[in-house]
């Protein structure tokens, strides 16, 4: 494996684990919410940064948006591609409006019922948007991933397909089960923690919705991709 595809794993890998450590919020050092903030922002600002490093290794599709024919999938891909861009910026943006220790050497007073919604929006259909587009390069990441294995049984294939359908289905559960739909419609302006609940369950649970999702971009790029 070339050296700038281990990169774009490296980077990839560390956003999506960036990522689930975001929504777990003040379950990350919840016996202090000073603390648990900071680690938030350190996070957000961190996921940001290899944000523009997935697209700075990236940047020769960016480069080439405007040339040659829009396939089904690629219109599929370039959409998504816009929308994660518009909802972490927004996140970014509400999260320096909200900062209290990464950005508050800024000044920035006001808004902060708005920007606390907008954060809220941001994240959440930014968590959706992001496992889709990671289902949309799925079969590019198992085709990666069968280069560093020698050989790969139809058995194991099996296991891996039945293992991806059970993660899809408790993905559901989890997605009732969390409130996510609300969170996404802003039924709800305020994230609700349960700070007894270990954090490794509520990982759990989260690596199912985007397991879900993932899923989801996966099954929709299949007929469109052999097109």
């Amino acid at each position: 494996m070339k050296s700038k595809q281990i990169w774009k794993m490296t980077v990839d890998i560390l956003m999506t684990v960036a990522l689930l450590l975001l929504m777990a919020y003040s379950l990350v050092c919840g016996s202090n919410p000073a603390v648990g903030e900071a680690i938030h922002e350190w996070l957000g600002t961190g996921m940001f940064v290899l944000f523009v490093l997935h697209h700075f290794l990236n940047r020769k599709w960016s480069l080439s948006i405007h040339k040659g024919k829009y396939t089904p999938y690629r219109v599929v891909q370039t959409t998504l591609v816009v929308l994660v861009l518009l909802t972490m910026c927004g996140s970014m943006v509400s999260g320096i409006l909200l900062s209290r220790t990464v950005f508050s050497f800024l000044g920035v007073r006001g808004g902060q019922a708005a920007a606390r919604s907008a954060h809220m929006l941001c994240a959440y259909w930014g968590f959706v948007f992001m496992s889709l587009h990671l289902g949309l390069h799925w079969r590019m990441i198992m085709g990666m991933a069968a280069k560093l294995m020698k050989k790969s049984s139809k058995g194991c294939r099996w296991i891996l397909r039945m293992t991806a359908a059970l993660i899809a289905v408790y993905g559901v559960y989890a997605f009732i089960k969390r409130d996510f739909g609300n969170y996404m419609l802003l039924r709800y302006h305020f994230v609700f923690f349960d700070f007894e609940e270990p954090l490794a369950l509520f990982l759990m649970d989260y690596v199912a919705i985007m397991g879900l999702f993932v899923g989801v971009g996966y099954y929709i790029s299949v007929p469109m991709s052999s097109t």
